[in-house]
């Protein structure tokens, strides 16, 4: 053989050893990128009934008025906080003080009609005694006596209504508090009439407040007083706020065919930073489970291609990445949420490769021609 022929024989014995190197090498790693894997994680894992709610302060007091008028002055607005028994508004004085001045001059003709009914009923005694009047006209001297009593005590009790009624021209705070909301405006005329209407809402306490929320019947049963509850609110998004089942209400609303009962929450608020009528979306913890091995839904729904070499068992089971091949591993679980399950039994440890999907399933077929929809690459050799 001639040293040409030895030479060309040699390169293509070594373009063969190269090329078979290389699809060896390609055929593994296309066995290892065939799955999506998530690995078997440690940590904390809470079971949740989800629900909605509104935040509220545990006391709102309604202030209104007993008396109608207008209102001349106000010493409170939004946001203020004020102490019990402490000036909010005043109402227009001038007609309480003048009905106050009218029953005053009624009592004291009341008073001297009284005292003339004294000395007439005197005056018929002595009379009566000495045979000089009949008992009809001393009987009618004690009837105008009592009358004119009955008189003065009417007249009495009208002057303290009326002088009641001028205390309540002045509306005061029943509470410490801060003002919420304020609903009228100084010249506005307010009528108690036939409703009381409301001038403040004050919040007695914002550093503790409640959540109200309804939870369907279908979840009320986990609910239980004394369980943790966490939410969040819009105002602060990713800050997490924790509080305490205090309440569950028996009464029942149906809200679009479903019975609901309303759940009340305590919650603290030290810094006040949550406010009123704040949306909460609220997760009550009915269960809880801590530094547990935790493993994807997503890999729980796993099952494997038909013809795949990792078989179906019977039992629940997971894939496991093992040498580029999903080996199913039978397993137990417990308590979930709404991404990873409690891992209770199985042979699996931290950090094993969990099979979630076949990304197989989304390649092309592959063609004979390797055409544009082909998916594989072949060789041809010359």
């Amino acid at each position: 053989m001639s040293r040409s022929k030895l030479l060309l024989l040699l390169l293509v014995l070594a373009l063969v050893a190269g090329g078979f190197a290389l699809w060896n090498k390609n055929r593994h790693s296309t066995d290892a990128s065939a799955y999506r894997t998530v690995p078997v994680a440690r940590g904390d894992i809470l079971q949740t009934v989800s629900a909605n709610g509104t935040l509220n302060p545990v006391v709102l007091v309604n202030v209104g008025t007993q008396v109608s008028g207008t209102v001349q002055t106000l010493h409170a607005d939004f946001n203020d906080r004020v102490k019990a028994d402490q000036v909010l508004a005043e109402l227009d004085p001038s007609l309480f003080r003048a009905q106050l001045d009218q029953s005053r001059a009624n009592l004291a003709n009341a008073r001297a009609s009284l005292q003339l009914a004294e000395a007439n009923e005197r005056r018929a005694r002595a009379l009566f005694g000495q045979d000089y009047i009949a008992r009809a006209e001393l009987d009618q001297a004690i009837q105008a006596l009592g009358a004119a009593k009955a008189q003065v005590a009417a007249a009495t009790a009208q002057v303290h209504r009326d002088e009641t009624n001028l205390r309540y021209s002045v509306i005061v705070s029943p509470v410490s508090g801060v003002v919420v909301s304020r609903n009228v405006d100084v010249g506005q005329t307010v009528a108690a009439s036939f409703q009381t209407p409301t001038l403040f809402s004050i919040a007695q306490d914002l550093k503790r407040m409640q959540i109200y929320t309804t939870v369907a019947e279908a979840d009320v049963g986990k609910a239980k007083v004394g369980q943790t509850v966490h939410f969040a609110v819009d105002a602060f998004p990713g800050q997490d706020f924790v509080g305490t089942v205090r309440q569950i209400r028996l009464n029942s609303q149906v809200l679009q065919n479903v019975v609901t009962y309303n759940v009340v929450i305590d919650v603290d608020n030290p810094e006040e930073i949550l406010l009123p009528g704040m949306t909460a979306f609220v997760s009550i913890v009915i269960d809880e489970r801590k530094n547990v091995l935790k493993l994807p839904l997503a890999a729980l729904r796993y099952e494997p291609a038909e013809g795949a070499k990792a078989p179906k068992p019977k039992e629940k089971a997971v894939y496991r990445l093992e040498d580029g091949q999903a080996v199913a591993v039978p397993v137990r679980t417990g308590i979930a949420d709404g991404k990873f399950a409690e891992l209770v039994e199985g042979d699996l440890k931290e950090g094993d490769a969990l099979v979630t999907e076949d990304q197989q399933k989304h390649r092309a077929e592959p063609t004979q021609g390797g055409g544009p929809g082909g998916g594989s690459f072949r060789v041809r050799m010359f």
